[in-house]
């Protein structure tokens, strides 16, 4: 593709002609990354012209880490059958994972978030492996506890991955699951388990995972219901440049149905302590180059978060000129990235100081992207 295609091309797309597949994927391939970068901030500019920029805080509570799974580029998990111990331990940020399998109890959880509110918190994400032996009531008792003692957090909980779980290991459907769930205290559904929404890649990296299309359906399902989540890629394991498009085609594509994204985040592949250790780490400028595409493809979504927690905080601040509008989250605690040897933590004042060196005001927000301050 030529220079004159390029400018062409992107300019027609700033204009509000919409980006096809096959146009992203040129641009993905052959764009010069800074040009890419300028009309990614451009596009966020038109969308999102104030003079701020947001980011939240919460905490990623993993409740199990025995998992059926089995995905090859997951280093948290642990095969079911052994025995569990009875507490999992406090895990920071820093946590490297050992073999111990576990299921955390609820005093430990109902701790967690205590630490987590006295910390400025508003939020936890909910999400584990997908126990074999845990029964739906399980899980809502966890939700109605959590609200009991803390009602005004919400309860960003359980990927659509373990919606389908549920639902097949229950005997009931997707829309049944959902709704004891939010019954119980759910509050929005994390977009985790997307990695590429394409059934070739997920055959070879999560074969007893759900589908792209049970996914997809999971989402959609939430989302008629009236409840709203994010949206998720990650990248760089065993799919083609192409398969990535073909990923944010299927998230735009039910995007323009439902409306019930609030945002999407991308992040790369941490190949550490994995069964695909020996794929090569991609770069800041390869994770630069997917989040600018995303954004001029994703023309429906109001919010791309930067991906701090797999990229560092001096990548993460360079995002806000490639494309995103949104620093993520103030981490409290992350622990299946950190199991793959991928430790960035910043705390609220670094990402704020942050978003300051990239020229714009530190805003913080909720999972709605509701201001808080």
């Amino acid at each position: 593709m030529t220079q004159k295609i390029i400018e062409t091309l992107i300019d027609e797309t700033l204009a509000g002609q919409r980006l096809s597949e096959q146009d992203a994927l040129r641009l993905f391939e052959t764009a010069d990354l800074e040009i890419l970068g300028r009309a990614a901030h451009a596009m966020t500019k038109k969308r999102h012209p104030e003079d701020f920029r947001t980011y939240n805080i919460e905490r990623n509570i993993n409740y199990t880490n025995v998992c059926s799974s089995g995905c090859k580029f997951c280093a948290f998990f642990q095969s079911p059958g052994d025995e569990i111990s009875e507490k999992c331990g406090m895990m920071t940020c820093n946590h490297q994972n050992s073999a111990l399998k576990y299921v955390m109890t609820t005093d430990e959880f109902l701790e967690k978030i205590g630490e987590t509110v006295k910390m400025g918190g508003n939020q936890i994400l909910l999400q584990g492996g997908l126990h074999p032996d845990l029964p739906l009531s399980w899980y809502e008792e966890f939700l109605q506890t959590a609200k009991r003692h803390f009602p005004e957090v919400n309860l960003h909980g359980f990927s659509p991955t373990e919606i389908v779980f549920f639902a097949k290991k229950s005997g009931l459907s997707t829309r049944e699951v959902l709704l004891r769930l939010r019954e119980s205290g759910l509050g929005s559904l994390p977009g985790g388990g997307a990695e590429i929404l394409v059934e070739r890649v997920r055959r070879e990296v999560s074969p007893n995972k759900a589908t792209a299309k049970e996914w997809l359906d999971a989402c959609r399902t939430w989302h008629r219901m009236g409840g709203r989540g994010s949206a998720t890629m990650m990248f760089g394991h065993v799919e083609a440049p192409a398969e990535r498009m073909e990923h944010l085609a299927r998230l735009r594509e039910l995007q323009d149905e439902t409306g019930g994204f609030t945002a999407f985040i991308c992040w790369t592949f941490q190949p550490g302590n994995t069964q695909l250790a020996h794929i090569s780490k991609l770069s800041g400028d390869d994770y630069l180059r997917m989040l600018a595409v995303s954004r001029l493809f994703l023309d429906n979504f109001a919010n791309l978060q930067a991906s701090c927690v797999t990229q560092g905080l001096q990548i993460g601040t360079k995002a806000l000129h490639f494309g995103a509008n949104d620093m993520g989250s103030v981490m409290i605690e992350e622990n299946v990235v950190a199991a793959a040897g991928t430790v960035f933590c910043s705390n609220e004042q670094e990402i704020r100081a942050a978003i300051e060196s990239a020229g714009f005001v530190p805003r913080r927000r909720n999972v709605f992207y509701d201001l808080l301050d």
